[in-house]
């Protein structure tokens, strides 16, 4: 069993619990997927920018991205309907807590500048989304290998019902809040 989890269950559930008063351990929110989502603008001029990033977040994720295509064709920035622009990786169970745990314990303490997640950035129903600006933060990418730094967004999914609840849930996952 992966370590975050055994933390949730042994942790963070009994104390989201007392806090919020739940009667049933079924109704604490946990934490139901992870999607990371990287997009290439540059896949438009260039398929192999799209190919270095798809394999990147296969490293990154440990499981094979879904390539993301143009629903609407742009004449301005030369994109047609159905061209890959971009991948991305949902994560569950087992995989997933693996993820935040190298998120949060390897690749966050990497981040140069970094003051914590903007403690805003909450969608109203109890999901969070935040930006990292370079993929080299993770291990298992290898820096010298790296034509040039991408992007990813990192959205966690809860099944809490507010803010309140995913960011007491999340700060139990010991994810770095700014001040």
């Amino acid at each position: 069993m992966a370590r975050l989890k055994q933390h949730y269950q042994e942790v963070v559930r009994p104390a989201l619990q007392e806090r919020f008063g739940y009667a049933n351990p079924m109704m604490v929110p946990k934490l139901e997927k992870v999607v990371i989502n990287m997009a290439v603008g540059k896949a438009v001029q260039d398929r192999k920018k799209l190919d270095a990033a798809f394999g990147e977040l296969t490293k990154i994720a440990g499981q094979k991205p879904l390539l993301i295509r143009a629903r609407k064709s742009v004449a301005n920035f030369k994109l047609r309907e159905g061209m890959a622009i971009g991948c991305k990786a949902t994560l569950r169970r087992e995989r997933m807590y693996e993820f935040v745990d190298r998120l949060v314990t390897i690749a966050m303490p990497r981040i140069r500048d970094f003051r914590g997640v903007n403690p805003k950035a909450f969608d109203g129903r109890g999901n969070f989304a935040f930006g990292v600006k370079e993929q080299i933060v993770f291990p298992e990418i290898n820096y010298d290998d790296v034509d040039e730094t991408r992007g990813m967004d990192v959205i966690f999914c809860t099944t809490a019902r507010t803010d309140e609840e995913a960011r007491v849930l999340l700060e139990g996952f010991q994810l770095p809040f700014a001040a």
